[in-house]
């Protein structure tokens, strides 16, 4: 794999990005990382919060320097990017990984998980009654079983990918939002998809140590549903959707694969099964997010 150019360092010298051909507001490059400062700067984010009509005004640096928009929520606990431990040197390249395969390898690890889990253990009864009794793995992920059910088919054509995710960066800056301070950055990057990867983001540390194996699920998802990374906060990935499923059995089908990709979602979240997160998150949504605990 050829390496990226990173036209990052310029804007060490010339912050506006002129040579760019931008127009940049005052911001900070980060090269910060868990191990100490990168060989070159990660990403480059404003000082100033994002507002509306911002990502559209960014969008000559994907055609002219091969810097990818995207919204950094700075105003978490865990503070901005520079504190977000990230880890590049963890990354591999999402090219090198089939999205298929990766999401059957996580449904089947968690449905051996599960099943063991459905099963007595010393203080099940004291957590039951003080809890409640939890969803077997079989109600959690109906209509499907522990064998993978394989990839959703792709949906058919929607809105414009780019002009969807400046719509939904629009929404999200314009107040509101669960985004407490979302800053416009830019990030070297082939594609949307990869952006997580780019930067080392380690928000799914808990599931998947090596990001660049969920981001070629992302490359995946670009083709057949049109999603664009628009925002990631210290844990919380934020996608666009141009072509979301329009019908509940497509919904459900690309349900299970947010189950592969995220468990959290739903054995976490407020649907806690399979077929209700995928009527009320999924079904002819614009906007689908993940986060992992």
């Amino acid at each position: 794999m050829a390496t990226l150019p990173n036209p990052l360092p310029q804007l060490a010298a010339d912050p506006s990005g002129a040579s760019l051909g931008l127009e940049l507001p005052p911001g900070t490059l980060v090269d910060a990382t868990d191990e100490g400062p990168w060989h070159e700067p990660l990403l480059w984010h404003a000082d100033v919060p994002a507002e509306p009509g911002g990502w559209a005004a960014l969008e000559p640096a994907r055609r002219t320097s091969g810097l990818l928009p995207v919204l950094l929520d700075v105003g978490g606990t865990q503070g901005g990017p520079q504190d977000w431990e990230l880890m590049p040197d963890e990354t591999t390249y999402p090219g090198d990984h089939d999205a298929e395969e990766v999401l059957e390898e996580f449904w089947d690890q968690y449905a051996a998980d599960k099943l063991g889990a459905d099963e007595d253990y010393p203080g099940k009864e004291k957590v039951v009654e003080i809890f409640g009794e939890p969803n077997t793995f079989d109600e959690t992920i109906a209509p499907y079983g522990p064998t993978w059910p394989g990839l959703a088919p792709a949906t058919g054509q929607g809105a414009d990918p780019d002009a969807r995710a400046a719509e939904v960066a629009d929404a999200l800056a314009d107040g509101g939002s669960w985004l407490k301070d979302p800053r416009l950055a830019l990030v070297p990057a082939r594609r949307s998809a990869d952006i997580p990867a780019a930067v080392g983001w380690t928000g799914p540390m808990n599931y998947e140590n090596d990001v660049a194996r969920l981001c070629a699920v992302l490359r995946s998802w670009e083709d057949r549903f049109g999603i664009r990374v628009v925002a990631l906060t210290f844990d919380q990935l934020v996608l666009s959707v141009a072509a979301p499923p329009s019908t509940r059995a497509e919904a459900e089908a690309v349900a299970a694969e947010h189950f592969a990709f995220c468990p959290d979602n739903i054995t976490q979240g407020h649907q806690e099964v399979l077929r209700d997160y995928a009527a009320q998150e999924v079904l002819g949504r614009r906007v689908w997010s993940f986060w992992w605990d």
